[in-house]
């Protein structure tokens, strides 16, 4: 009797692809084993698949576009023992980068998932898109959820490389406290390897071309016969963070003043690599390695750094973990449409036990769904597994409803359960909202185009195909527009829709036609105004009449928000102001001038009359026509998009990108000096943008690059809304 068992190679002590019994079976990949030898197996599997909670890293990588993400990732895999050979961005080879349009555009475009092991700790790692300005949105983001992070500096072989300068960007940019724990061993080409200053022992890698492969290094003690200016860099970097470290951890402190005074040499690395942890947990400080990931140097002291660092998900205190107790609790972060499998749900664990074959409650949707089967991601490649204990991430099959920012429990009951326990602790005020994880911010679209299928006969797959793409990205929106009937597609940006239409095409076999790409503007008010409005209606019998009087105030110069409210005097039962607020909001999506989304308006109802017996949607169709004819009575005004550009170009090509951004309606904020470039930041309208990173290739020869984030929505000038106007109306 034999037994067959898929796991991917290097995972745990199963190095070997196990498949298809056969007694001949020679190929390294390919093995039977017999079963009464299997069982001993079996009980290690459990060990591999639920780990000890303490021996858990759940990590992403975030860092500027080309800083070598993927690189590192691949690097970690590889001396992990998870891959046999290197991959290479440039050869399209790499495992987290599987989508053809990442592998011919060198890009990483959705985020993957891979575990692996490391040193008896299991390492769930995302690798993630970046940009330079997203990346300081993110690490914003990682201080609010206060995330420990570690920093690594990577591509120290480039001619240009500074350590200082490094240090002094994580100061100033990111307004981090950099613990300096590496010094580099030469510089540029002649960067050979690095020093440990909390150990004091120099990892040196044999050879600078990309055929060494990095596993072999030599790690030696410093002594007083090396380099003279390497063992006084280190001498020093090591006493500054002792004197840093000390000044940050009061225990570290007391243990320096009562044993070791000012005789540093004598501090322990034991007990100064448990400062360091204690700091980096504590969010004090961040530690800062280096390295050179496409040479192979210094992967291997930063996985021992996340290992040794970062903390293990039981040392994260969750407010919620505590209120579910042993009970399930999970967030869906990621949604992957399988063609075979359906949808594929990746989850985080936070508390309790998923298993395969299971009911789970979706707090976010108010409803049940059942499990099919529960896996564990390697990129695009998994193994099915019968549970996951907390501290995970995993992948279930069959779950249709669950979207990205999802929270699952084990059952109703469970979330009730815990929604009591949050009361007894904060009040009666918590709800079930109160006892979900915090969901995924996705910002609004500013592209938009219509999309349209090859026939009639495709219109259904193209829907199924959007409705898919839409489960798996929560930042691409489909609409229909009410006036022509078209499928109008919105996006964050060129590359995005670009990205969206491509994969219709090859993984659907849709051969659809875009339209022009068009800006999302958005629309606002100048001057408050009033309005009245009655709705009279006979559907069948019944007769609806409803009776609205309101008012509408612009807000804030530059304000996003749209608000509603009801005078004293409306005096709004709750399910009136329910369709209230639905007519409000629904108006709101078109505005007065050109149909855009309103934004920086709010709505005082003043009055709603009713006859018994009219129908709630009655009532929001009244309002919402109220609405428009308040905001037609105020006056419009177009809103358009400004992105806040940032450029790094050499100074010879300065003054050509200054000329091109004025002729573009752009304001320059700041010209930074970054080493031999300029740095150029600006805020542009996103309607003069269109193209403008081959436009700035062309005009720089390829010495250039840039990087766009959305700022803010600007009033247009009365020349540029006519010639928008215009343009809108087809008359240029």
């Amino acid at each position: 009797m034999h037994l067959r068992l898929s796991l991917p190679v290097g995972f745990g002590s199963f190095r070997h692809l196990l498949n298809r019994p056969s007694p001949s079976c020679k190929c390294r990949t390919t093995c039977n084993i017999h079963y009464s030898l299997f069982q001993d197996e079996v009980k290690s599997l459990r060990a591999v698949v639920n780990p000890d909670i303490s021996k858990i890293r759940n990590i992403g990588i975030m860092a500027h576009i080309d800083a070598g993400k993927t690189t590192t990732t691949e690097r970690m895999l590889y001396f992990s023992g998870y891959t046999r050979a290197l991959g290479d961005v440039d050869d399209g080879d790499t495992v987290t980068d599987y989508m053809a349009q990442e592998r011919e555009r060198g890009i990483t475009i959705q985020s993957a998932a891979v575990t692996f092991d490391w040193k008896e700790h299991r390492i769930n790692l995302i690798d993630t898109p970046g940009v330079e300005a997203q990346t300081v949105t993110v690490w914003r983001q990682a201080e609010k959820h206060k995330i420990p992070c570690v920093c690594f500096l990577n591509k120290m072989d480039k001619p240009a490389a500074s350590l200082s300068y490094s240090i002094n960007s994580i100061r100033t940019k990111l307004k981090a406290n950099p613990v300096l724990l590496q010094i580099p061993i030469g510089s540029g080409k002649g960067f050979t390897g690095l020093v440990d200053l909390i150990t004091e022992q120099k990892m040196t890698w044999q050879g600078n071309s990309l055929g060494c492969d990095g596993r072999s290094f030599e790690i030696n003690p410093l002594q007083s016969t090396d380099d003279p200016d390497v063992l006084h860099a280190a001498r020093e970097a090591r006493a500054a963070l002792i004197e840093q470290v000390a000044d940050l951890d009061d225990e570290f402190a007391e243990i320096l003043l009562e044993n070791y005074g000012e005789n540093f040499d004598a501090v322990p690395a034991v007990r100064l690599q448990e400062a360091v942890r204690r700091v980096t947990l504590a969010l004090k400080g961040v530690p800062v390695l280096c390295g050179s990931s496409l040479k192979n140097k210094g992967v291997q002291p930063l996985l021992d750094a996340i290992t040794a660092y970062l903390p293990a998900p039981n040392e994260r205190n969750h407010d919620l973990v505590r209120w579910y107790k042993d009970d399930l609790c999970a967030l869906a972060f990621k949604v992957v449409q399988d063609k075979q499998r359906g949808s594929l749900v990746f989850v985080r664990i936070y508390s309790g036990t998923m298993k395969a074959h299971s009911a789970i409650y979706n707090l976010n949707r108010n409803g049940t769904e059942r499990m099919s089967r529960l896996l564990l991601p390697f990129a695009d490649q998994q193994i099915e597994i019968p549970s996951l204990s907390a501290g995970n991430i995993g992948l279930t099959v069959g779950l249709k409803q669950t979207v990205t920012g999802d929270t699952i429990v084990s059952s109703k009951a469970s979330a009730e359960a815990a929604v009591r326990r949050a009361q007894g602790e904060a009040g009666s005020g918590i709800s079930s909202q109160n006892v979900a994880l915090a969901g995924v911010e996705v910002p609004e679209p500013v592209f938009f185009c219509s999309i349209e299928p090859p026939s009639m006969a495709k219109e259904a797959d193209l829907e199924h195909a959007l409705n898919c793409l839409q489960k798996e990205d929560p930042s691409l929106k489909v609409r229909v527009d009410p006036d022509s009937g078209q499928t109008i597609l919105c996006g964050m940006g060129e590359l995005h829709i670009e990205i969206i239409h491509d994969r219709i095409k090859r993984e659907y076999k849709i051969e659809t036609h875009l339209g022009p790409l068009q800006v999302a503007y958005r629309e606002t008010i100048i001057q408050s105004a009033a309005a009245a409005d009655t709705l009279d209606r006979t559907l069948g019998d019944q007769r609806h009449v409803v009776s609205v009087e309101l008012t509408v105030h612009a807000l804030a110069e530059n304000s996003c928000d749209t608000t509603f409210e009801a005078s004293v005097e409306a005096q709004l039962s709750t399910d009136l102001k329910a369709a209230v607020e639905n007519g409000v909001q629904s108006a709101y999506y078109q505005g007065p001038v050109l149909g855009f989304p309103v934004q920086g308006v709010q709505t005082v109802i003043q009055h709603v009359s009713l006859d018994p017996g009219t129908s709630a949607a009655m009532v929001s169709a009244c309002v919402t026509r109220c609405v428009h004819k308040a905001l037609k009575q105020a006056g419009g005004q177009v809103l358009e998009p400004m992105m806040a550009l940032e450029v790094t170009v050499g100074e010879e090509y300065l003054s050509l990108v200054l000329a091109d951004l004025s002729q573009r309606r752009g304001t320059i904020c700041d010209i930074q000096s970054r080493q031999e470039n300029k740095v150029l930041l600006a805020t542009v309208p996103l309607a003069e943008m269109m193209g403008y990173s081959t436009a700035l290739r062309t005009l720089t020869s390829g010495n250039a690059t840039c990087s766009l984030e959305l700022s803010s929505y600007e009033p247009m000038n009365i020349q540029e809304q006519n010639t928008l106007f215009k343009k809108m109306a087809g008359l240029i």
